[in-house]
Formats: structure tokens, C-alpha cells, sequence
């Protein structure tokens, strides 16, 4: 009976821990609890690249309606059916069914771990590619960002469209501009999940151009994150998303 009360005091620690947890890692990542996630990128079946490759030809030959007609169509989603782009309606139905069938592929997997760093900040330590999060520090009170570049600031939450880049998922992202006689720097991280509660993702984005337009730097990546009862790890891949190879238009966000 003499054990009871530690252990009860430690239920209760814990307890408290968690609920001091700011709301953008709760239910995507637990302080001191490592967990496991994949760096990833979408792709679609071979078969869609003839239906790209007649896209990619018609936007060259007509550069100017095609990136105004990009431009007024939603980021991330293919382009809307036009003849101009260079596909039957035939064509455009069956590349629809093979976008349909894209899938996520794991390309190394990494751990996080989420920890409270000094002055009530958090830092989500990395391995592997992913490193690069563990220098950011979230601070819950001002709900930025910091990196070694400058702060984040919170945007537009994420609602996706099921055909998006990602898949149909919601979360919140965080952006760092600046454009100097240096060049441009631009950082954006952005945390949420799917809307089936089966995956988290963390996604970030640093790009660096000169003021010529040289691209200095440009590092990306997907970490998708098992919730719940979802699959482990290396558990086959699940449907999902990339960004719409009829459409050149860069995203606005993550």
C-alpha cells in the first residue's frame, strides 16, 4: 500500500504535463515521447506523365493564357478542363482517374520527439532529415515560430481540398518573409491531420533567392505522423496527394 501515492503523484504529474501541452501539438505529439514518422513525397502512376507531357507542351506554346488560366484557378488542385490544354475530354477524364490513384511513398523515417526548451518555448527534436525542425522554437504565449532566420507568424489556417497537394487534412501554418538587397528568404512550417484521424502532418519549407533570382537554397519536406490505432511506420501506404502536374503555378502555402 505504501506504493499507492507515488504512483498516484505520477498520474497526476502526468496529467498535468499533458494538459500544459499547447493546443497546436495536442493529439499530433505527446512532450518526451518520441515518435516515429515518415518524410515522404506523393506520386501518381507513370501512366499520367503522357497526359502531363501534352500539357507541358501546350503551356509553352502559349505561355501567357497559360499562366494567366494557372492563375485563376485554386492552388493545388488540377487545373479545370479547358481544350487549350492540350487533352480530349477523354484524356482529361482518365488523367482525373489516375490522379485518383496517387499514393504517398515513404522515403526515410524519422523520429520526433517534443520537448520544453528554455522560457516555457518547445522544440521538436529531430533525427535524420528532419533535423532541421530542431531549430525551430515554438512559443505558445506570442503563438510564433523562431528559427535562426527570424519569427513565424501564424497565417490562414489549412483547410485542404480532398484533390489537393495533400489530401483532404486541416491544420494551422506559420510564415517567415523576408525580401532584402540580398535576396528573398522565405520559411513556412504548418502542423495538422487528416480529416479520418488516421495520419498528422508536419510540413516545412525554407527557400532562399538572390537578388539576381538565383536560387540559394530550397529544402522541403512531408512528415506524415501515425495517430491513434493507425498503422506503424512501415505499414503499406495509403492514398494521398501531390501537387497537380498540370498546373505551374507555385503554392501559396505548405
Amino acid at each position: 500500500m505504501k506504493y499507492h501515492a507515488p504512483l498516484a503523484a505520477v498520474s497526476l504529474i502526468a496529467c498535468l504535463t499533458a494538459a500544459e501541452v499547447p493546443k497546436v501539438f495536442d493529439g499530433l505529439l505527446q512532450p518526451g515521447v518520441p515518435k516515429r514518422g515518415q518524410i515522404g513525397m506523393v506520386v501518381p502512376p507513370r501512366e499520367i506523365d503522357k497526359y502531363v507531357a501534352k500539357v507541358e507542351a501546350s503551356a509553352r506554346k502559349d505561355p501567357k493564357w497559360f499562366r494567366e488560366f494557372s492563375e485563376q484557378a485554386n492552388p493545388g488542385v488540377p487545373l479545370p478542363f479547358d481544350e487549350r490544354l492540350g487533352l480530349t475530354k477523354e484524356e482529361y477524364a482518365e488523367y482525373l482517374a489516375l490522379w485518383g490513384k496517387r499514393e504517398f511513398k515513404p522515403m526515410e523515417e524519422v523520429m520526433l520527439l517534443l520537448r520544453e526548451g528554455s522560457g516555457g518555448s518547445w522544440v521538436i527534436a529531430s533525427t535524420g532529415k528532419a533535423a532541421a525542425l530542431s531549430t525551430l522554437r515554438y512559443e505558445e504565449k506570442a503563438d510564433v515560430f523562431r528559427s535562426p532566420n527570424g519569427e513565424l507568424k501564424r497565417i490562414d489556417d489549412v483547410k485542404a481540398d480532398p484533390a489537393s497537394i495533400l489530401g483532404e487534412w486541416t491544420g494551422r501554418e506559420w510564415r517567415f518573409e523576408e525580401e532584402t538587397s540580398l535576396g528573398k528568404t522565405k520559411e513556412n512550417i504548418a502542423l495538422g491531420r487528416y480529416v479520418d484521424g488516421k495520419h498528422g502532418l508536419v510540413i516545412y519549407r525554407v527557400q532562399e533567392l538572390s537578388s539576381e533570382g538565383t536560387r540559394l537554397l530550397d529544402k522541403s519536406m512531408v512528415i506524415r505522423i501515425p495517430l491513434g490505432k493507425a498503422a506503424p511506420a512501415k505499414a503499406s501506404p495509403e492514398k494521398e496527394t501531390k501537387p497537380a502536374p498540370v498546373k505551374v503555378k507555385p503554392k501559396k502555402k505548405l
